[in-house]
């Protein structure tokens, strides 16, 4: 079991690309500087130990080290020792719409923030449950196979976008068919967790519930989205740039098909809730959830980590000794070989 126990230093990460710009800037700053003096190419003539091509592998060097010393601050760990543990509770899937519909915002700040908030709250609140997490569009894929470890399930909830799956629709029946199979063999009460705004493309996901109640799943749904609707932004990067529209050029407005969950939570025993404003409604339905008879689930699970964050310092350091070895002006046999000469191209 591999794991790392502080997640978050991964966003200094995000440094090496915003250095690697200035890198590039600096670069192209220097070489206009240079060319007041005349052309390029014999200024470079004039300056022979000149190499843009060492300096960016010194670039490369540094990068990689500080790449390093961060996953090391993240504290990577295996687990050394394996032993049996008893708990009480249920196994729950979540099945999470991530269409382009869901960037509507009606509920702020979007209908698939505001889910992955309170998802993340969800997992917070679990205690001896088994939870896996389904993303679905066109398609349905698993994004978290069923699992006790919630730090890994609030690190996989917080990667989920629109971008993450490639086909665009709303297959809700292929997502109660992959959740439900999910669950494998597991004698453990069950239960799925739909949330949508219930703009199904498919037609026989009332029998995919039955199916699933057939298994003794109970499904439960919660209509992201207001009844009126909202449109659905369109985005250049982080820039909203407009709203999409049909064929005739008309605003397409998203709006929330409420009789087909209250439908899906009719057929699988479940119950249905809408989000509100202030609200998404998964404390409600896992307040229902909770009264369902918990069993005991016996697994085994690493009790002791052992830390392995000394091997990326250590890499980190052979990184910095070999940049302290290259120099940014070629020396008599790099002249020779030539293996940094990237400024000819």
């Amino acid at each position: 079991m591999f794991r790392f126990a502080h997640i978050h230093f991964f966003y200094l990460l995000a440094v090496i690309p915003v250095l690697a710009v200035f890198l590039v800037l600096f670069l192209l700053w220097k070489r206009r500087t240079l060319a007041v003096y005349g052309d390029w190419n014999v200024v470079r003539q004039l300056m022979p130990g000149y190499s843009i091509g060492k300096t960016i592998v010194k670039f490369i060097l540094l990068a990689g080290a500080l790449a390093s010393l961060v996953i090391a601050m993240t504290d990577p760990q295996t687990g050394s020792r394996l032993e049996k543990v008893k708990r009480k509770g249920i196994d729950l899937m979540i099945c999470l719409d991530v269409s382009n519909s869901m960037m509507a915002q009606d509920i702020k700040p979007n209908r698939l923030e505001r889910a992955k908030q309170s998802i993340i709250r969800l997992i917070d609140n679990l205690e001896g449950d088994r939870m896996g997490i389904i993303v679905f569009a066109g398609k349905a894929y698993t994004q978290l196979p069923i699992t006790t470890d919630y730090a890994a399930a609030k690190m996989f909830t917080s990667t989920i976008n629109t971008g993450i799956v490639p086909t665009q629709g709303t297959a809700i029946a292929d997502a109660i068919e992959t959740a439900a199979n999910g669950f494998g063999e597991s004698k453990h009460n069950k239960a799925i967790v739909v949330i949508t705004d219930g703009e199904d493309h498919e037609g026989n996901v009332l029998e995919q519930a039955e199916a699933a109640v057939k298994k003794n799943i109970s499904i439960y749904t919660i209509g992201m989205g207001l009844p009126e609707g909202a449109p659905i932004p369109v985005y250049s990067g982080d820039i909203q740039t407009g709203y999409r529209k049909d064929q005739n050029g008309q605003t397409i407005m998203s709006k929330l098909d409420e009789t087909l969950l209250q439908q899906i939570a009719s057929v699988g025993k479940g119950m249905y809730v809408r989000a509100t404003t202030s609200e998404t409604g998964l404390g409600k339905i896992f307040d229902e959830i909770s009264k369902i008879e918990k069993s005991e689930i016996e697994e085994k699970q690493f009790s002791d980590y052992e830390d392995r964050f000394q091997y990326f310092v250590a890499f980190a350091l052979f990184l910095l000794i070999i940049d302290l070895f290259v120099f940014e002006r070629k020396t008599k046999w790099m002249k020779r070989f030539k293996p940094f000469d990237f400024d000819s191209q």
